[in-house]
């Protein structure tokens, strides 16, 4: 209905009811839940006429209830008492994410609370993007060793240019590829501080979904070998001293 009235300027119950196809009773309620809501101004004539806020209004009025019951729900989640641990035995520390927006932002609280190494293995543009690159950058500003590693030469020309002072490398990782057109793809690969771990896959169905699975912990056997293998995947040396520190 707002929407309806924004591209009237102003109308009538009767002109809202044959733009919207909605009957005119129905008109009149949703009329007043706008009026309660500051979206809708009626002018008290026969018949009535009803005229939206500017869009600028509506927006600014929406984005200040949205806020407020965001740092409502915040406050109340803060306030949430954790439960006491119980007796069963702990669950193994390897999870999955799916969705690229979700995972993205799961590397970058990673890249962010790094603070020795950082080992990023990239296939493809669509994983590559530009909050992902401030976060290395970041990092690498605060004095965090990273090496990027890539499984394609045009994907390395390009971080190149966009990650001038970071280590760059292509990878020998030859097992990241798929081997049948329908095997699913490597995405991202992530090591921090070689205790953190990420690696997503993309499937080739549409529609395509990413999904990775991530752990943290030193002894967690999965990230000892994703580190002797990206170790060796980086240079022979770089493999013996890593395989030295387990």
């Amino acid at each position: 209905m707002f929407t309806a009235l924004t591209r009237l300027s102003y109308g009538s119950a009767k002109d809202l009811s044959e733009v919207t196809d909605v009957p005119r009773t129905r008109v009149y309620d949703a009329i007043e839940q706008l009026q309660r809501d500051g979206l809708v101004d009626v002018q008290q004539s026969t018949p009535q006429q009803f005229r939206a806020v500017s869009i600028t209004e509506a927006t600014a009025l929406l984005r200040q209830r949205f806020d407020t019951r965001l740092n409502r729900l915040q406050t109340s989640l803060d306030a949430l008492e954790p439960i006491e641990a119980n007796t069963r035995t702990p669950p193994l520390n390897v999870w999955t994410t799916t969705g690229s927006e979700t995972i993205t932002r799961r590397m970058i609280d990673f890249l962010d609370r790094a603070a020795d190494e950082i080992i990023l293995i990239v296939n493809g543009e669509p994983v590559i993007t530009d909050r992902l690159l401030d976060r290395v950058r970041a990092a690498s500003n605060r004095g965090v060793e990273i090496y990027v590693g890539t499984l394609s030469e045009g994907v390395h020309d390009r971080l190149r240019t966009m990650l001038p002072d970071v280590t760059l490398f292509e990878s020998e990782l030859d097992w990241l590829q798929p081997r049948g057109a329908e095997d699913e793809s490597i995405g991202r690969l992530l090591l921090v501080d070689r205790e953190t771990l990420l690696v997503s896959s993309i499937g080739h169905h549409s529609p395509v979904i990413e999904t990775a699975l991530w752990s943290e912990g030193v002894d967690n056997g999965l990230l000892v070998i994703a580190r002797r293998l990206l170790a060796t995947g980086l240079d022979p040396e770089r493999g013996m001293r890593e395989t030295t520190r387990e």
